[in-house]
């Protein structure tokens, strides 16, 4: 009986990095659910363990902020990175607040996304 693969859940509003964090993604061997926007990702049940998501702060209608915060009452655990074009201290410490466990700029490098990603799975030893 093998181990799970982690579900990652990605939402961003751009197709393009969208459709590359899930290739790329997928490509290191985890599960991968994409959404144009929050209000597709809080439209389907999420599971409660082995479960990541990555979320973009920018996007129309609902942010990336809103569907943390919306989520932190049914999801209190769920892991978060959260990504942005022009991160500062303000996002950083709102992100803090929220319970985020990590915040990235855009554009995201390959290695450093899936460290960071192996990092909230497995911790450091």
């Amino acid at each position: 009986m093998g181990i799970e693969a982690p579900l990652v859940l990605v939402v961003d509003d751009d197709d393009a990095v969208r459709s590359a964090l899930a290739f790329a993604l997928h490509a290191e061997g985890f599960c991968v659910r994409s959404y144009a926007s929050s209000a597709g990702l809080l439209a389907e049940p999420i599971p409660g363990q082995n479960c990541l998501l990555i979320t973009d702060y920018r996007m129309p209608e609902v942010d990336g902020l809103e569907l943390i915060e919306r989520l932190r009452d049914s999801k209190p655990d769920l892991p978060v990175i959260l990504i942005s074009g022009l991160v500062n201290r303000a996002l950083r410490g709102r992100a803090a607040q929220l319970g985020v466990s990590a915040v990235l700029e855009k554009p995201l490098s390959g290695p450093g996304l899936v460290e960071t990603i192996q990092h909230i799975f497995h911790g450091s030893a």
